[in-house]
């Protein structure tokens, strides 16, 4: 039996007491830490949550704005197709998504009496349905962005592969473009009815490798 006087026993007690008072606060600021730390969590799920919200928001608005921009441009290029060939003829645009990266396909349709025909550009007719496609993409993209970019469009035999049956239109067409949308042209051609629909008009010739201008009167 171990005998302790009262000062012994005090002095035990205040140390126990020390003791576990500071273990109370070591405690305390323990759960202070895991109380700060469930907020954080529960913070950044809040965020996770938002962002996720966020980031579908955006992908279903670039959905619509691709897909109103496809109607736009589908609308441009088939007014084209039927200002220069006076057919039935459709331009679509089908979008895809390949490999989480966006595509799109391009198509022509042809309607004949009850028929429907659909295939791609590439496959398409003659008479330069590809070469007025590839215009009126050009024109449509050229007049639909933002910020509107300025200075003349130079087109470089755009009719090049055309008929002469349609070559009429293409000139009327041109014309009609720069005309409504207040665009300068320079345009580049061999063929003189779409040359003759100029302000201005130059004819160049190489004699003894050395290119020579003139202006040309029709």
């Amino acid at each position: 039996m171990i005998d302790l006087d009262y000062d012994e026993i005090s002095k035990l007690y205040e140390n126990r007491k020390n003791n576990y008072q500071l273990a109370l606060g070591q405690k305390e600021e323990i759960n202070n830490n895991i109380q700060r730390i469930d907020d954080s969590i529960e913070k950044l799920i809040n965020e996770n949550e938002n962002l996720i919200l966020v980031d579908s928001l955006l992908k279903q608005t670039a959905d619509f704005s691709r897909e109103q921009a496809s109607k736009q441009i589908e609308s441009i290029v088939s007014s084209c197709l039927n200002l220069v060939f006076n057919n039935n003829l459709e331009f679509k645009i089908e979008l895809s998504q390949l490999r989480g990266k966006n595509s799109a396909e391009f198509f022509v349709v042809e309607k004949k009496e009850d028929q429907v025909y659909q295939y791609k550009i590439q496959d398409s007719r003659g008479g330069g349905v590809i070469d007025i496609i590839s215009l009126a993409l050009r024109l449509a993209f050229l007049l639909k962005y933002k910020p509107e970019i300025e200075g003349p469009l130079i087109l470089d035999e755009p009719a090049k592969h055309v008929s002469e049956d349609y070559i009429f239109n293409v000139a009327n067409f041109i014309k009609k473009i720069s005309e409504e949308f207040d665009k300068q042209i320079i345009l580049i051609s061999h063929n003189e009815h779409i040359s003759s629909i100029g302000d201005k008009c130059y004819r160049i010739i190489k004699k003894d490798l050395i290119s020579e201008i003139e202006t040309i009167n029709f």
